[in-house]
């Protein structure tokens, strides 16, 4: 199939339907952007190694190479999302399911952002495609559980390495610097900081950038009546995404680099570092194994980790036991929502 951005421009152009589907991925992005990507540059900004100006645009830079270079080296995380459900071969209802369980996780998102909780779009993403198929069925016939069960590997996956490599990265740094001077060791860690919520940016890059151009591509297959194939993303729709993401952490990403960054764990700068170390280790095996998972999730249990190496007390549970609700909530949640506005979709079209 022609990828270019002359030919999908007009398949949108002749399609409404596809052009409100592209719309409504699109406003999932920027919702990711400023719900989901600000948690790559936190830790960066509450420990004043970088402005929160600064930081945006860097992470915009690194979201669009992680794209990039992790598409061109590994799709397989953007062909999970094309696989996960079937719409079926009647490309109007096909259509109108993807536009409904889009425009439920923006509802899903925003109200987690209202709240300030750092909620994993991903699984927001994976929820409301999964509703939709099953409100478009009628049963769980649209569901591909070999593709799932990739998901509930990640959960306990992600969540396990990033506690994990948090614990074990702060550890090392401690003993490692023990005996040095504190105003001696704030400049290295200063950069240290800064690089590593770098590739934390471009690991949510490489991870979320793909599933998002994985339901792009998705829209512009069933458009045409097609089974979604095994495509490297254009350039061109890595860009856009990128700069949509980018565009929501700008608008709104402080309301949860503080719920991150501040209200969970109070981090100095070598815990900060250590954190993002650890979380963009835990998103990098498993991009590599293919396994679409949450940065949210690795980044928040790598900043638990950090800060159970000082004492368990110092994590806030109360901020804790939130975005463990919501992400519980998020499957059902997201799920039903997609569901039901499916339906209401298919009654309005």
């Amino acid at each position: 199939m022609d990828l270019s951005l002359q030919y999908f421009w007009q398949q949108m152009t002749e399609s409404p339907l596809l052009f409100v589907a592209v719309i409504l991925t699109l406003g999932v992005i920027m919702v990711n952007g400023w719900t989901d990507a600000p948690n790559a540059i936190a830790t960066c900004v509450v420990t004043r190694c970088m402005s929160a100006r600064a930081a945006i645009l860097m992470a915009a830079v690194f979201n669009f190479l992680g794209v990039f270079l992790m598409t061109k080296v590994n799709a397989t995380v953007a062909e999970t999302i094309t696989k996960m459900v079937d719409f079926g071969s009647n490309s109007h209802e096909a259509i109108v399911a993807v536009s409904a369980a889009m425009f439920a996780i923006v509802v899903w998102a925003t109200l987690a952002w209202v709240f300030g909780i750092p909620t994993s779009e991903s699984h927001a993403l994976i929820a409301g495609l999964t509703g939709s198929a099953i409100a478009l069925h009628g049963s769980f016939a649209g569901v591909n559980g070999g593709e799932w069960v990739k998901v509930l590997y990640g959960i306990g996956i992600s969540v396990t390495l990033g506690f994990g490599f948090g614990w074990l990265v702060c550890k090392l740094v401690t003993k490692l610097f023990r005996n040095a001077e504190r105003r001696k060791t704030e400049p290295v860690f200063r950069f240290a900081q800064i690089f590593g919520a770098a590739c934390m940016s471009f690991m949510h890059g490489a991870q979320d950038g793909q599933k998002f151009m994985g339901v792009i591509l998705l829209c512009l297959f069933l458009s045409n009546g097609q089974t979604p194939a095994e495509v490297v993303p254009p350039e061109w729709l890595m860009l856009v995404c990128s700069l949509i993401m980018g565009l929501g952490t700008a608008i709104g990403g402080k309301k949860i680099i503080k719920s991150v960054g501040m209200d969970m764990v109070k981090l100095e700068k070598y815990q900060g570092f250590s954190a993002d170390i650890a979380a963009s280790a835990s998103l990098l095996l498993c991009s590599i194994f293919s396994l679409p998972v949450s940065t949210t999730h690795a980044k928040t249990t790598a900043i638990m980790g950090v800060g159970a190496v000082r004492r368990i007390k110092a994590i806030n549970f109360s901020v804790v036991k939130e975005m463990g609700l919501t992400w519980v909530l998020t499957f059902p949640g997201c799920g039903l929502i997609g569901f039901l506005m499916t339906k209401l979709f298919m009654w309005i079209f």
